[in-house]
């Protein structure tokens, strides 16, 4: 009697347990499974996104290539007639503003922790400003020291050469001349290590970001000064790590398209963060392309490249700006994309994000204009005897 006493009151206690109590455990269940969902939705927008982007062998591979004897003699005279000229002070910087209609000239070129952030920086996300990112963007700029005032030594009128990395550079043993102008700037991973022959080995500045950035670092300068492009929020997240010389956490590393360099071997003082407004203004003012749209992932053909946005970066910086190593030609299967490896030129025709043929008109024009001077011809060849650009 008693053991069904005892079972009737288990059953009524049982029958009478709040309602909530019971699905407890099928509640945390469901929490935790919504939140798998949520996380394998993310990661699968993620991969659609890779997708889209750029994915480019960044390791050098040298490989042979043939060029022409007397195009080389052209060239090296062309170029050094560039570099014993008289320089014109501000000469860049005046046609650029004389040809487009800048919405603003940029004052700031590289952002500090003392910068006035305007509130254009913040009306887009990036590449073209740090929309909903201010408290990561003052987090990094917190662990910047402001730059060192100049004690003198620089020159009144400096001549910069913006190297690109493009397979017409290859075999025109151009380095020494390049390494006598006054700022060289390099792009993304562009190697100098067993290429200075062609490249030289000088590199003032290093523009970049994480996914383009070198895996083996051989810029040995020690002034020189590494730019940092800023192209999604966990972009900051990279550029924290590398400032501290701290390991990328496991999550971020999930969010790039490629491997990124676990350390960069420079002192805090040679970062820079890249202020958008140079971005914008190349992509909007330089090459007329649409405002920005948000998307859920990925970027519309309104980015423009690196070295686009390295050319308008160097107007400003410079006085004279001539371009190395730009110019494609998509109409060569066969022709290197890069200077360092085997990619084919039309490698080029599966980048989603940038308007390769609007670039190069742009290129064109201002390099017939004189505005540029274009070392290598690929864009413009003013050196050769038709006066075209060189196809390689």
């Amino acid at each position: 009697m008693r053991s069904r006493e005892k079972n009737s009151e288990s059953r009524d206690q049982v029958s009478h347990t709040p309602q909530g109590s019971m699905r407890t455990p099928r509640m945390i269940y469901s929490g935790s499974f919504r939140h798998f969902l949520v996380l394998l939705m993310a990661l699968g927008l993620l991969s659609l996104g890779v997708l889209h982007l750029p994915r480019f062998k960044t390791e050098p591979k040298p490989c042979s290539w043939r060029v022409d004897h007397s195009h080389r003699k052209l060239l090296h005279s062309f170029v050094r007639g560039v570099l014993t000229k008289e320089c014109r002070p501000a000469f860049a910087r005046r046609e650029m503003q004389t040809r487009f209609n800048h919405s603003n000239h940029v004052t700031e070129h590289f952002l500090w922790e003392d910068t006035a952030l305007t509130a254009p920086m913040f009306q887009y996300p990036p590449p073209f400003g740090f929309q909903d990112l201010r408290s990561k963007l003052t987090d990094v700029l917190g662990l910047l020291p402001a730059p060192a005032l100049q004690s003198g030594g620089r020159k009144a009128c400096q001549r910069c050469v913006v190297v690109g990395n493009g397979g017409v550079l290859r075999g025109l043993a151009l380095g020494p001349l390049i390494d006598q102008f006054d700022i060289v700037i390099r792009l993304n991973s562009g190697p100098v290590r067993n290429f200075s022959k062609d490249v030289g080995s000088r590199t003032t500045i290093r523009m970049s970001y994480p996914e383009g950035s070198p895996q083996t670092w051989d810029d040995l300068d020690s002034s020189l000064q590494f730019i940092v492009v800023i192209y999604k929020s966990v972009d900051f997240h990279w550029l924290k790590s590398m400032i501290t010389h701290k390991r990328v956490s496991l999550w971020d590393w999930l969010f790039f398209w490629q491997k990124v360099p676990d350390k960069i071997p420079i002192e805090p003082s040679q970062f820079r963060i890249l202020n958008p407004e140079i971005i914008r203004e190349a992509a909007l003012d330089l090459l007329h392309l649409p405002e920005p749209q948000p998307r859920l992932w990925g970027w519309d053909q309104n980015v423009p490249t690196i070295g686009i946005s390295a050319l308008n970066l160097a107007t400003y910086l410079c006085d004279e700006v001539s371009l190395a190593g730009f110019g494609y030609n998509l109409s060569q299967e066969g022709a290197p994309l890069h200077y360092y490896d085997s990619l084919p030129m039309t490698s080029m025709l599966h980048q989603p994000m940038h308007n390769v043929d609007r670039e190069g008109a742009l290129l064109r024009g201002l390099a017939k204009a004189g505005v540029i001077s274009d070392l290598t011809g690929a864009v413009h060849c003013s050196f050769c005897p038709n006066k075209e650009g060189r196809v390689i």
